[in-house]
C-alpha cells in the first residue's frame, strides 16, 4: 500500500469512525476516497490539503512522513507516562526542528538558497552546526525541507483567512492582495519561491512535490471561480480551469517583475493588471463592476 494512504489511514481512524463519514467531513465522494486508500488513484493535493486540517497533521507528514502523526483519544499522553514521556520528547523535536527551518528559510529570503550554511542557521538559533546536523544530516536536507516549509506555511496562513470570507468575489480580491509582494514575510515568501522554481528547473527529485504545491496554488482559483458561479457573482460559462491558470500565470509573472524592480511595475500596477483581467473574464457578462475599493 501506498505509503501516504497508509497516513490517511491513520488519520481517518483517529477522527472519524468510518470512510464514509471522513469522507463527508472534508468534502470528498466515498468513491474516490476508496479508491485512493486501495492506492488506484492519487490524493489531489486540495484533498491532502483537507485531510492534513481535518486531522491536525501537516502536509509534510501525509507525504513524507516528517513529524508526529495523529493519536487516537485512548491513545493520549495522561494514560501511559512512558507514552507521555515519549510524545514530549517528539513534540520538543518539532518545535526544534521547525525553529531551524523557520531560520533556514528566511536566511534563504535574504542571502540566496546555495549562500545559505549550517554554521549561519546554528548562528540564527543560537546554537551549535552539530544541532543542526542532528534534525538534517546534510546542507541539502535543511534547504531542501525549508523551502518546503515555506511553501506549506504560506498555504496553510492563506488558507485560514480565506475561509472567513463567504463572497467569492471578495474572497478572489483577498487572494490577489494576500499575494502582492510588498514588504514583509510575503515578500521574502516570494523570494524562497523563486528559488524554488529555479531548484525544481535543475533537481528533477524536487518537481513532484513543487507541481503538487502548483496545483494546489492553482486548485484554490478554481474553487473560488467555481463558487462565484454558484452564487451567481462569475460567469456561468466560464472555464474555471483555464482562467486560474491565467491568473496565477499572471500573479506569479507580474510578482517576479515587481520583486526585481522591472521599471514602472509596481505592487499596486500588479494588483490593477489582475482586477482589470478578472473585470474582463470573469465580471464582464455577470452585469458586475470590480472596483479596486471592493477589497
Amino acid at each position: 500500500m501506498d505509503e501516504t494512504a497508509q497516513r490517511v489511514r491513520r488519520v481517518i481512524d483517529a477522527v472519524a469512525d468510518t470512510h464514509r463519514e471522513f469522507a463527508a467531513h472534508i468534502g470528498l465522494e466515498p468513491t474516490k476516497l476508496s479508491k485512493s486508500l486501495q492506492g488506484n488513484r492519487r490524493f489531489t493535493a486540495e484533498e491532502l490539503s483537507a485531510i492534513a486540517a481535518a486531522g491536525g497533521v501537516s502536509v509534510d507528514w501525509l507525504v513524507h512522513g516528517r513529524g508526529t502523526g495523529p493519536v487516537r483519544a485512548a491513545e493520549q499522553p495522561h494514560t501511559d507516562p512512558a507514552r507521555a514521556a515519549a510524545d514530549t520528547e517528539r513534540s520538543s523535536d518539532e518545535r526544534r526542528r521547525t525553529e531551524f527551518l523557520e531560520a533556514a528559510w528566511k536566511l534563504i529570503s535574504e542571502q540566496g538558497y546555495h549562500a545559505v550554511r549550517i554554521a549561519d542557521i546554528a548562528r540564527a538559533c543560537g546554537t551549535s552546526s552539530g544541532a543542526v546536523h542532528y534534525y538534517f544530516p546534510t546542507k541539502q536536507d535543511v534547504l531542501s525541507a525549508a523551502l518546503l516549509h515555506c511553501v506549506e506555511s504560506a498555504f496553510e496562513r492563506q488558507s485560514a483567512e480565506l475561509k472567513t470570507v463567504d463572497s467569492a468575489h471578495e474572497r478572489l480580491l483577498k487572494l490577489i492582495d494576500m499575494q502582492l509582494p510588498t514588504r514583509g514575510r510575503v515578500r521574502d515568501e516570494w523570494l524562497v519561491w523563486l528559488q524554488f522554481w529555479a531548484e525544481t528547473a535543475l533537481r528533477p527529485e524536487l518537481r513532484t512535490i513543487h507541481n503538487d504545491f502548483y496545483a494546489r496554488w492553482r486548485e484554490a482559483v478554481v474553487r473560488i471561480i467555481r463558487r462565484g458561479q454558484r452564487q451567481g457573482q462569475f460567469r456561468a460559462d466560464a472555464d474555471a480551469e483555464q482562467l486560474a491558470l491565467g491568473i496565477t500565470a499572471l500573479t506569479d509573472g507580474l510578482a517576479i517583475q515587481v520583486l526585481t524592480e522591472a521599471p514602472q511595475v509596481t505592487a499596486d500596477r500588479m494588483r490593477g493588471v489582475l482586477l482589470d483581467f478578472i473585470e474582463r473574464e470573469l465580471l464582464a457578462r455577470a452585469g458586475g463592476s470590480l472596483d479596486s475599493t471592493d477589497a
